[in-house]
């Protein structure tokens, strides 16, 4: 990921990245986690766009993304799971329409945890958590 610097700057210290709210962590995050989904799918399948969009929602929806958060838990640090504790208990200010409550919380939760890592520049680690996901998954 060390390439992708050029393109996208991450320049908030760590300091500064650990006040952020954690549904900041969890937007970033959101999008980090597609893109890597998307990016596995393009690269290890020939499917047309449709169905690069259908797998995909198979994987990202809140409900997909609480499971993978469970299956993943006890291989995270201490630091890890308060950042996920963080993200679970944010305050949402709108009501999810396609997914349970828990399983929303439980998604923001992990989206947090990816955006964090993300924006700490805990590349390897990153790396690391997105392959365990994927695998559990696939």
């Amino acid at each position: 990921m060390k390439e992708i610097e050029s393109i996208i700057k991450r320049e908030r210290k760590v300091e500064e990245v650990k006040l952020m709210k954690p549904l900041v962590w969890a937007y970033i995050g959101d999008c980090v986690y597609e893109l890597f989904i998307r990016m596995n799918l393009v690269s290890k399948t020939n499917l047309d766009p449709h169905r690069l969009h259908i797998e995909t929602i198979k994987y990202v929806k809140a409900k997909a993304q609480a499971e993978t958060l469970q299956k993943i838990y006890e291989k995270l640090t201490e630091e890890e799971k308060e950042i996920v504790r963080r993200g679970r208990n944010a305050e949402a200010h709108h009501i999810p329409k396609n997914a349970e409550l828990a399983d929303y919380k439980y998604a923001t939760a992990f989206e947090a945890l990816i955006g964090y890592l993300y924006l700490t520049k805990q590349d390897e680690r990153l790396k690391e958590i997105l392959e365990i996901s994927i695998y559990e998954n696939y």
